[in-house]
């Protein structure tokens, strides 16, 4: 009877395991895209800002 709960209460401890790694793998895979996509944004953001600055420059030189 005690190898069978033992057993049991393995089994239950690795399931409980599992899934506790599972959620943890998906939540920092989720953070791990969330600053991928933040990162992207940023450098949107910066490509856009040196091209208006590049056509500003341009309008200033040419007047």
């Amino acid at each position: 009877m005690v190898k069978v709960a033992g057993f049991f209460a393995m089994s239950v401890g690795a399931f409980i395991f599992w899934q506790t790694m599972d959620k943890i793998h998906v939540w920092n895979a989720l953070r791990q895209d969330e600053k991928q996509e933040r990162f992207e944004k940023e450098m949107e953001i910066k490509r856009v800002r040196e091209e208006l600055l590049r056509q500003a420059k341009d309008k200033d030189a040419l007047a």
